[in-house]
């Protein structure tokens, strides 16, 4: 759950809410893992999708491109 400019950054986690800041050392960095990961999963879902369109257009170019029967 995202915080405002007043609110401590909490995690939930089966039900259960935790101040990000009272997590142990190790816990925040592996949040912290998880965020950059998430981050990178974004990313390359929208370069998967920018090379599938790709894919359909070039494809598309070819079959206009073989000859007729």
């Amino acid at each position: 759950m995202p915080a405002t400019m007043n609110e401590e950054p909490t995690l939930t986690h089966n039900g259960k809410t935790y101040n990000v800041s009272e997590l142990p050392e190790a816990a925040q960095k592996q949040l912290i893992n998880v965020k950059i990961a998430d981050s990178e999963i974004r990313r390359l879902q929208m370069q998967l999708a920018i090379a599938q369109t790709a894919h359909n257009a070039y494809q598309q170019a070819l079959i206009e491109l073989l000859p007729a029967d």
